[in-house]
């Protein structure tokens, strides 16, 4: 990954910016996008300190003249675009029957669209590297999580355009990686929307027992060297994924017990 030129979406807290620490201290040159100025401004800064080449630029994904003026200013900086990791995302957290609709459509527009605008605007240059095109999806993309209807949906939607790209892409050089951390700590449920629309401002589950971003950054730098397809981590996420293929009635009485010891469950 050395010099590589690696765009990082969502990059300022949580996996992002374990990801920018993790290529840039391998020598990659990072462009990290964030919808907070002051935010992005103080990652860029702190990885800087430690000797790594980045640069922030605000962006929203779900705007794509945001996405073209991102690609852009990327190459002007830096030349090219080698790597894009589509990282930013948000969750949500209501039953179905209480949500109002507008806050799956605002899960989706950031998740799924947002995927795809940033994914539309680096492709090009992309492939004219042979590069990488990443997408940090979720365990929930595989097994829907009740009280996650948005989230759930988003990942879903996000793994079959990533398999799509990726047939697509076959033979053009092009590597496309759909990574599937499980729970991982991170700020993504302290920022989860509830069924209003307002953040839910603390996390309902023991992030102390959760892989940690840096853990998962790893594991995702080792996937993208390694071009590999499909990543999927976590053993309760690997046991996850393989009993809702087998025996799906017995997958929806687990999930649904594991969901239930949330602080506050959504499912009783």
């Amino acid at each position: 990954m050395k010099d590589k030129v690696v765009i990082i979406t969502g990059g300022s807290s949580g996996i992002g910016k374990a990801l920018a620490r993790e290529f840039g201290r391998n020598g990659s040159r990072i462009m990290i996008t964030g919808r907070n100025k002051e935010d992005l401004d103080k990652t860029v800064e702190e990885l800087h300190s430690e000797g790594i080449e980045i640069i922030g630029h605000v962006a929203d994904v779900s705007k794509p003249a945001d996405n073209d003026l991102m690609a852009e200013h990327c190459i002007s900086a830096f030349g090219r675009i080698d790597i894009l990791i589509n990282n930013a995302g948000i969750s949500m957290r209501a039953l179905f029957h209480e949500v109002d609709l507008d806050v799956v459509r605002r899960v989706m527009d950031i998740n799924f669209w947002g995927v795809l605008h940033a994914t539309r605007s680096c492709l090009p240059e992309i492939t004219k590297q042979k590069g990488s095109i990443v997408g940090i999806s979720s365990i929930a993309g595989y097994r829907g999580l009740p009280g996650r209807t948005g989230y759930s949906a988003s990942k879903f939607a996000l793994n079959g355009f990533l398999e799509v790209l990726r047939t697509e892409m076959l033979y053009t050089g092009v590597h496309v990686l759909t990574a599937c951390p499980g729970f991982t700590a991170s700020n993504i449920r302290k920022r989860s929307l509830t069924r209003d629309g307002t953040a839910q401002g603390e996390s309902p589950r023991d992030e102390s027992a959760m892989m940690t971003a840096e853990e998962c950054a790893r594991h995702i730098y080792r996937a993208t060297v390694r071009r590999k397809s499909i990543l999927i981590l976590t053993a309760q996420g690997k046991f996850t994924v393989w009993l809702n293929r087998i025996w799906p009635g017995l997958a929806d009485k687990l999930v649904f017990k594991v969901m239930a010891k949330e602080q506050q469950p959504p499912v009783r």
